[in-house]
């Protein structure tokens, strides 16, 4: 198998890495990982690899976030976040979703994939624009994965609900930035509006990404587009 490289891609709103597919030819799937707040593209590219090993013909592309990271001289966010209540996310997740619905649109055209070819992975912040954005979507994501995030507006989900795309909660039991109790929230939800959803939890991880939690990834993935 030729391992593939990570390069660089401009996009609308900057530029962020993609990699693959790791075997050589045209990419059959895409698969779009989306940051969580203060870090960029660069964060979460390394998980291609891995999971390129389950979808060996899927390009991985990983956005910058659209805007500055408010906070701190570097880094990139999908919105800000105020007072860190998800209650409160609303507006700055609206305003991210055409954003990242614009990149998926260009990135099916620029690959000349068919309009469901693709899944969502978000971290963090990243994941509740994931989960926001996919299942609003007219042509539904093969899969969406909402790494350490939140379902934001539930209360708005089953009138907004365009598909139902399965979805992965998963999350860090001891994750004490995004506490493990917004996806237990979002899977009770999630399944009232009769979304597949599956749930996984690390015991003993906090805001971050294990093994445990990356191998429910790439089985999740691959599962999807089988």
């Amino acid at each position: 198998m030729k391992e593939a490289t990570v390069r660089e891609q401009k996009m609308e709103d900057g530029t962020g890495p993609s990699w693959g597919p790791a075997l050589k030819g045209k990419p059959r799937q895409l698969v779009i990982l989306c940051h969580g707040l203060g870090a960029d593209g660069h964060d979460l590219i390394d998980l291609a690899p891995y999971w390129g090993r389950a979808l060996p013909d899927a390009v991985f592309v990983s956005p910058h976030g659209p805007e500055s990271f408010d906070m701190a001289p570097t880094g990139r966010q999908w919105f800000p976040i105020g007072d860190l209540d998800p209650a409160h996310f609303g507006a700055g997740v609206r305003r991210a979703a055409p954003v990242l619905n614009q990149f998926i649109d260009a990135q099916l055209k620029k690959y000349d994939l068919p309009p469901t070819a693709y899944a969502l992975m978000g971290f963090s912040q990243g994941a509740m624009v994931a989960l926001f954005t996919g299942l609003r979507r007219p042509a539904a994501p093969r899969a969406i994965l909402a790494f350490s995030g939140a379902l934001v507006d539930p209360e708005d989900l089953a009138a907004e609900l365009k598909n139902h795309a399965p979805v992965l909660l998963a999350h860090g039991q001891a994750d004490q930035i995004v506490p493990a109790s917004y996806s237990i929230d979002a899977e009770q939800v999630l399944q009232a509006a009769g979304i597949p959803v599956e749930t996984v939890f690390s015991p003993k991880l906090e805001h971050g990404i294990d093994d445990i939690l990356l191998t429910a990834g790439a089985l999740f993935l691959q599962k999807a587009f089988a």
